[in-house]
């Protein structure tokens, strides 16, 4: 009887890697879309009473990554360069390697634009790792395989870079609202987003992809009502009196410091910040609870940079 056998095995895709024009770029937490993909389209019912159906322009999802610390200068540089408007189309591709580093697969892209970058929430009780998420969007992709085993990936592996990074270690500055910062304990996440249009062009199969809106989020923190005296004077000129004018905006900073509070990891510039609601957060009858509140406010431009300790060369 013959038995059947193959020397084909399945594989574990347990790492993934970022390549930036040729480069490794790091090491991801994860990492998904990127497919091609089209619709359907459904034709009016003809003589032969069969609905026809063919399909339409190729299009590409957005990839979506999810990282921490460790990565490469060039990563940092390319988010940078969104938050300050100078949008960098770039070529690379996401790795599927196993658990020995040798490449198995990689989807290659080329010409993307980010179209989102989000920072984690922050908790002064928390004890997990911090992660950033980030979505772009490619003109076009490719998929290669490398069934046998590919060569092994070479980069920087250093997992105690990347749990440096915690969302309990923050420092939040708001201009002449310092004493309050310093009692905030939660800060919700930031995520910015840059719409993409698509150019469509007519010898091309792939469309182009143009930068339009940036959108930047709202600033909502959580902090003791017993040090909410500047926040409630600022509340009431804003938004009570009215006097709600560019002068009377304030601008800010939040720092994602390292274990020992000593280094800065990443820097988030607030600008022109407007606030607009103050309300306490709910709390039970009889609760032993510290009683906080929440303030939200709108936040015209965001900048951002990385520090020393965040970014390998």
């Amino acid at each position: 009887m013959a038995i059947l056998t193959s020397t084909k095995r399945g594989y574990v895709a347990g790492k993934y890697a970022v390549d930036l024009d040729g480069k490794m770029a790091g090491w991801l937490w994860s990492a998904e879309g990127g497919h091609a993909t089209s619709d359907v389209v459904t034709e009016k019912l003809g003589p032969d009473h069969i609905m026809k159906k063919h399909i339409g322009p190729v299009k590409y999802e957005d990839i979506s990554i999810t990282c921490g610390t460790g990565m490469s200068k060039a990563f940092y540089e390319w988010i940078k360069a969104s938050f300050d408007h100078k949008y960098m189309r770039t070529n690379g591709a996401i790795i599927a390697a196993d658990y020995d580093h040798k490449e198995h697969s990689r989807l290659t892209w080329h010409h993307a634009l980010i179209t989102e970058v989000g920072f984690p929430a922050l908790d002064a009780a928390s004890k997990d790792a911090a992660k950033m998420t980030m979505k772009f969007s490619p003109e076009y992709t490719r998929t290669q395989t490398s069934p046998g085993g590919g060569a092994s990936i070479t980069g920087a592996i250093d997992a105690k870079v990347q749990k440096r990074w915690l969302p309990s270690n923050f420092r939040l500055r708001i201009d002449g609202l310092d004493e309050s910062c310093t009692r905030v304990n939660k800060i919700e996440a930031l995520v910015v987003k840059q719409k993409v249009v698509e150019n469509p062009v007519g010898e091309l199969r792939d469309y182009e992809r143009e930068p339009a809106v940036l959108e930047t989020p709202n600033l909502v923190i959580t902090f003791p009502e017993s040090h909410a005296d500047s926040f409630y004077k600022w509340h009431e000129d804003f938004v009570i009196k009215g006097n709600n004018g560019d002068d009377k905006e304030k601008g800010g900073t939040l720092e994602y410091l390292t274990p020992n509070l000593q280094e800065v990891i990443f820097t988030i510039q607030f600008m022109h910040l407007g606030i607009f609601k103050l309300t306490p957060e709910k709390v039970e009858s009889g609760s032993e609870n510290i009683r906080r509140l929440k303030a939200e406010m709108y936040c015209e431009e965001m900048k951002f940079t990385y520090g020393s300790g965040a970014a390998w060369a």
